[in-house]
């Protein structure tokens, strides 16, 4: 099947495509910024002058004083030179600043394509909707990076990483279902009912299992078992896993690890069923096979990732194309959620 779209409303296909492309790089971009431990690198939240960095040396020492004063430099870096505070600062600011240029990016083609009318009544809402999370995101990475910002924590709260992290999803995933009602009148597809509940239980453990990947990142849970299959030096489970309560699920690096691991076992059986079933039915399109390749080489990068991550340039290049891979991944299923008719 061919694209067709009017005229009047390619621009806007192809605007929704960039958009969508800067929202995984802003994502990537924060998984940097948390693998080089850059996230506290920047004490203040300047929606505007923050665009720019620090311009000549006495602003960079002003900034670098002010790092000095949270608990991150007094407990982990007190051997930090200026050079070693403008490495970190440069990842914070780059994340930073990509997400107000995605603000830009979004609201000066949204107003001109507003005055030239190139969206219907029902389009315009879902992308006030739009605006609306991305301010919300913005609020939540900033209430995530005042939570480390502090004369004890030396990170952010795992917690409010994972709600960032999540949020950034669900945002991702909704520009994407906006993107994607410009092709569902020529590339949707059928599913069984049976089919739907499996989809539907798939992303459902899929961000479960992203909540859980943002936990392993908080806590720097992969060097607590750089093993696998493994979990410790002689057992697939945390020690005292019985004693631990919900709350040190979610925050016992190694527990944290175990759970994130089972997830990523039960998500792949779960595939392999829908890859079965669907085939079995008919179904031929990419719905069909892109699931199981997905989640197939997102347990493998996993599994490199764990074993590499007490090397730290090893565990920023494995974990950044692990996080990549996990967007891609999430994008499949609601891409397939988004454009499948029931029936």
């Amino acid at each position: 099947m061919s694209l067709k779209l009017e005229s009047k409303q390619a621009p806007v296909f192809y605007w929704l495509i960039i958009g969508i492309i800067m929202i995984i790089i802003q994502i990537l971009l924060g998984g940097i910024t948390r693998l080089t431990g850059s996230g506290l690198s920047i004490t203040e939240w300047k929606p505007i002058l923050g665009m720019l960095p620090p311009m000549n040396e006495k602003e960079w020492q002003n900034a670098f004083d002010m790092y000095k004063q949270i608990g991150q430099y007094k407990q982990l870096n007190t051997y930090f030179t200026l050079s070693d505070f403008k490495f970190i600062f440069f990842w914070e600011w780059a994340h930073r600043f990509w997400g107000r240029l995605i603000g830009i990016v979004f609201a000066v083609p949204f107003v001109v394509f507003l005055i030239q009318k190139r969206f219907n009544k029902q389009q315009v809402l879902p992308l006030v909707i739009l605006f609306l999370l991305g301010g919300l995101q913005a609020a939540i990475g900033w209430i995530m990076v005042k939570s480390g910002i502090n004369e004890t924590s030396l990170y952010v709260d795992h917690i409010k990483l994972c709600l960032h992290f999540i949020s950034a999803m669900l945002l991702l995933a909704y520009t994407f279902k906006v993107m994607l009602n410009y092709l569902k009148p020529n590339f949707g597809f059928s599913i069984s009912t049976y089919s739907n509940n499996l989809l539907i239980l798939m992303l459902v453990l899929l961000i479960i299992q992203l909540c859980y990947g943002a936990f392993m990142a908080g806590l720097h849970a992969g060097p607590m078992a750089a093993r696998w299959p493994m979990l410790t030096a002689d057992s697939l489970f945390p020690s005292g896993g019985d004693q631990l309560g919900l709350i040190k699920w979610m925050s016992h690096g190694i527990s944290v690890q175990f759970v994130h691991r089972g997830l990523a076992y039960l998500l792949c059986v779960l595939v392999v069923i829908w890859y079965f079933k669907n085939k079995a039915q008919g179904l031929t399109t990419w719905a069909l096979w892109l699931p199981i390749v997905m989640v197939l080489l997102q347990t493998i990068l996993g599994i490199i990732t764990v074993l590499y991550s007490p090397f730290n340039h090893v565990l920023i290049v494995m974990g950044t194309l692990h996080q990549f891979v996990a967007m891609l991944l999430w994008m499949t299923l609601t891409g397939i959620l988004f454009l499948r008719r029931e029936g």
